[in-house]
């Protein structure tokens, strides 16, 4: 059984999708960061950057859009990568646009009002990425406003499917500076629906543009699906049986919402009644926790380690404590069993923990170039459910494989956590020992160099507990053989590694 889970509270949304009672994929969406990938926005240039060929523009939300030039000029095999798609319905040579590379402060000036859409969500300290390249993204089809390319998704692999698109999107009256591409889910539309969904677009891309002339300052004029309707298509074109939720004016929207869709795929839309929490009786809770943790356990004994560093992730897999060596009684073949295992749950972790960018997975080392396939094979088969564009190079003789993902909007732990104020966010303090010796070399500066004999050392209670077992008697003997005199006091509101030195004499706080 497929189904999604939606649990609303006054400042967060989220959405889980299970199969089989498992949980596959996440969305969390807060009022205070909603997702703005493919708004379109009325935006104004603050400045440009000559020596990256880049430009920050306005977009009034809470920092500043970047844009590349790449993403000012047509760009068609970036459209390819977008919408996994060629465009194998080639356009008349006299309208080909010519390749050229202008200096980009040429293309914008400060405060020129510029037509540009959301492609990456802002992440941390980084604005939204921007293109001038924009797209209207239908059910079955995108409408592309500045582009005059028409194709069909790769995904359509069936070939009589794709010369059936292909007619019927060249025989579309459009424009003919507007391109058109048929996403997968349009191989079961009918041709009535996607004329009705091409002429949709085409509303929407003219009050966009009436939109346009008439604003006078940085604003949105189009916004995408919002998560609900995501959520419902999402359950009919990928066949879940259940949508349950537990806000009672939620279920009667999407309900309304869902009679449009209803002959196509049947799904129980539910209110969830029961006192006890929903995320919490379907184990979704318990999930999410997981998720965040560093050290994810696998059903074979063996384990997960995730770690983040400022380039990539990394994720390691241990044996841990499989036995699956004396049961199969082939160490190769255990190995392989764990690592399957472990590429199944790795691409499972990698959508709930929404992990972007470089990726590298550490596998037990196989000597066997087929099982290195095996596993490998395994892993592009698990991916295969991710909705993000993934690419997974093969396996390196050390058990290595490289992949990325697309980073389409902040992590999980990005989302829920913030950095440790004690660790500052790299997971280790200083030991007791080493603040000891700092205390040491800081107490002989004073009384030396800046000739203070009446000193307090404040630090916090668990350093001065542990300054007890030796360290109080040997700094107040190095004081006193240096003529000072040293008090202790502690203080809870200090840091672990934290200490400070007052003057006995006029009670200041002395600089080390």
């Amino acid at each position: 059984m497929k189904e999604i889970l939606i649990n609303i509270e006054s400042k967060e949304t989220r959405c889980a999708f299970l199969k089989e009672g498992t949980l596959q994929d996440l969305i969390i969406e807060r009022k205070k960061t909603r997702q703005i990938t493919g708004n379109i926005y009325l935006g104004k240039v603050t400045n440009t950057l000559q020596n990256i060929q880049s430009a920050f523009i306005n977009i009034n939300e809470s920092e500043n859009g970047f844009i590349h030039i790449s993403d000012i000029l047509e760009n068609t095999q970036k459209f390819q990568e977008m919408f996994e798609m060629d465009f194998d319905i080639e356009i008349k040579e006299g309208k080909k646009r010519k390749k050229t590379q202008p200096d980009i402060t040429k293309l914008l000036k400060t405060d020129q009002p510029v037509l540009v859409q959301v492609v990456k969500e802002p992440i941390g300290t980084k604005g939204a990425r921007l293109t001038s390249n924009l797209s209207i993204a239908g059910r079955y089809l995108v409408l592309l406003p500045n582009t005059p390319h028409r194709g069909v998704s790769r995904k359509i692999e069936d070939p009589s499917a794709r010369d059936r698109l292909k007619k019927l999107i060249r025989s579309f009256e459009m424009p003919s500076d507007m391109g058109l591409i048929c996403r997968t889910s349009s191989v079961n539309a009918t041709q009535e629906m996607l004329v009705d969904e091409a002429n949709e677009l085409l509303k929407s891309w003219q009050q966009i543009m009436e939109d346009f002339d008439k604003a006078t300052k940085p604003t949105c004029l189009y916004e995408e699906s919002d998560l609900m309707k995501r959520c419902l298509m999402t359950a009919v074109d990928k066949k879940y049986d259940r949508i349950l939720i537990d806000d009672y004016n939620t279920s009667g929207v999407l309900k309304k919402m869902y009679e449009k869709y209803s002959k196509e795929h049947p799904v129980k839309i539910e209110y969830y009644r029961d006192k006890s929490p929903m995320f919490e009786r379907f184990n979704v809770e318990r999930e999410i926790e997981k998720s965040l943790r560093r050290k994810v356990w696998l059903s074979s004994g063996g384990y997960l380690f995730f770690d983040r560093t400022e380039a990539m992730y990394t994720i390691d897999v241990n044996s841990g404590r499989s036995s699956g060596q004396t049961e199969m009684g082939d160490v190769e073949e255990a190995l392989v069993h764990i690592n399957m295992g472990a590429a199944a749950e790795i691409a499972r972790q990698l959508r709930l923990r929404n992990i972007g960018g470089l990726v590298i997975c550490d596998f037990i080392d196989m000597r066997s170039r087929k099982n290195q396939r095996r596993v490998l094979d395994h892993l592009k088969d698990a991916m295969k459910e991710d909705s993000a564009k993934c690419t997974i190079l093969g396996m390196s003789e050390f058990g290595l494989i490289e992949m990325t993902r697309q980073r389409n909007r902040e992590s999980l732990s990005q989302t829920m956590n913030t950095n440790c104020p004690y660790c500052g966010g790299i997971g280790q303090i200083k030991t007791f020992e080493s603040t000891s010796i700092e205390i040491e070399r800081a107490l002989k500066k004073l009384i030396n160099v800046k000739q203070q004999f009446g000193l307090k050392l404040i630090c916090h209670p668990l350093l001065r507990d542990f300054l007890k077992g030796g360290d109080t008697n040997f700094l107040m003997k190095l004081a006193e053989d240096l003529n000072a005199q040293l008090d202790f006091e502690t203080l809870d509101s200090l840091h672990l590694n934290e200490f400070v030195f007052h003057s006995t004499i006029n009670g200041q706080k002395l600089d080390i």
